[in-house]
């Protein structure tokens, strides 16, 4: 089982996945209590920093990622005695990748791992990122090796695209070398954006309906590309402490231009911050698979299209994956990969010395199955 929660904070996406064939098993989604998610927000502004709200968020997530898991049981009809274990990705609070932020950087993603070991009974693995920092890695992105794992080659050089709260790439390319970073903002700014204009009364712009009402405002668009990370050079990784309150800010203070306008440049920030990273991927993609909620913005994936032409744009629906389960589909193969012991990072995406085994185990009550089976992959292999 693969549990994640995005940078948007919009909520918890549980996956199932059948550990012999890496076949999606069952999907779900499931609120985040209003109130943990304005507690997330606040504690992941690097303004904002009180241990005891960070002790306290830490096990209120653990529960309430303990409780999503065991609805999505309920849902699937599988029995808790069939999940092996549980991979929980946890909510990042904060991401200081290497080469920006001194000598000792570091990642933090909270949501008690042990708290949701002991409300499920099932054995978690948590903690992905740390280990590639550790082996001087930016830590991030992590989703390009299970990518790699969950969708064929096809011919020709083929782009994943993941738009959550922020957006990755993963770059298959026609010589069969891989690539993947961070290309900025996904959805995050443009989530952000929405509460601001709404009072509150809407977490996103559904459909990208506002949008597509408004016209880019060139000028606007052009200082917002003006961010340094747009053009940094991969390995790279980012997250809120870039693409947070300063952007949102930034262009709600911009005058002579319609709510709608700003939604538009906002659309449009996100999918030029993409295409501005053609240069360092090595092929030119020729199909492009969008993965995460941005593959439901019809506003998004049409300025994509026409940005991208003559390349096809679509989602990972084409290859039997639903593009809001990518992710936490990932996580689930990422957690096989360390109860294993084999690398589920990649050097080349990442930037680390070689590639390592993250994740941290906490065994639970079927600990002594999870050792029986990792034995009988071992006698098999």
């Amino acid at each position: 089982m693969g549990i994640m929660s995005g940078t948007s904070c919009d909520g918890i996406d549980i996956a199932i996945m059948d550990a012999a064939t890496l076949r999606l098993a069952h999907f779900s989604e499931h609120l985040l209590p209003i109130e943990l998610r304005e507690s997330v927000l606040r504690l992941a502004s690097p303004s904002f920093n009180e241990i005891d709200t960070l002790g306290h968020l830490d096990r209120a997530l653990g529960i309430s990622f303990a409780q999503a898991a065991l609805d999505a049981l309920a849902q699937s009809s599988i029995p808790a005695a069939r999940i092996l274990a549980i991979g929980n990705h946890g909510q990042t609070i904060r991401h200081r990748p290497f080469n920006l932020h001194g000598d000792y950087p570091f990642t933090l993603q909270i949501g008690c791992a042990a708290t949701l070991a002991e409300r499920t009974g099932i054995t978690t693995v948590s903690d992905f990122r740390r280990r590639d920092i550790a082996a001087y890695g930016q830590g991030a992105p992590l989703v390009p090796f299970a990518h790699q794992q969950l969708f064929a080659r096809q011919e020709g050089a083929t782009a994943i695209v993941n738009i959550g709260g922020i957006a990755n790439i993963t770059m298959f390319n026609s010589d069969g070398s891989i690539q993947g970073f961070d290309t900025g903002s996904g959805n995050m700014v443009m989530d952000a954006l929405m509460l601001q204009i709404s009072d509150g009364r809407h977490a996103y712009d559904r459909e990208g309906h506002l949008a597509g009402m408004g016209e880019i405002c060139p000028e606007l668009l052009a200082s917002l590309l003006a961010h340094p990370f747009i053009r940094q050079t991969p390995p790279k990784s980012t997250g809120r402490e870039d693409f947070g309150e300063k952007t949102v800010h930034h262009i709600m203070g911009w005058a002579g231009i319609s709510d709608a306008d700003r939604m538009a440049t906002a659309c449009a920030f996100t999918v030029q911050s993409m295409v501005l990273q053609r240069p360092f991927l090595h092929s030119e993609a020729k199909e492009w698979l969008i993965c995460g909620g941005g593959a439901f913005n019809p506003t998004l994936l049409r300025m994509l299209q026409e940005a991208l032409a003559p390349a096809h744009v679509t989602t990972t629906q084409q290859y039997g994956i639903p593009p809001e389960a990518v992710e936490a589909l990932s996580f689930a193969l990422l957690a096989k990969q360390t109860l294993l012991g084999k690398p589920n990072t990649l050097p080349e995406v990442t930037g680390a010395d070689h590639a390592v085994c993250g994740g941290q185990i906490t065994p639970s009550n079927n600990w002594c199955d999870v050792i029986q089976w990792i034995m009988q992959q071992q006698h098999t292999a």
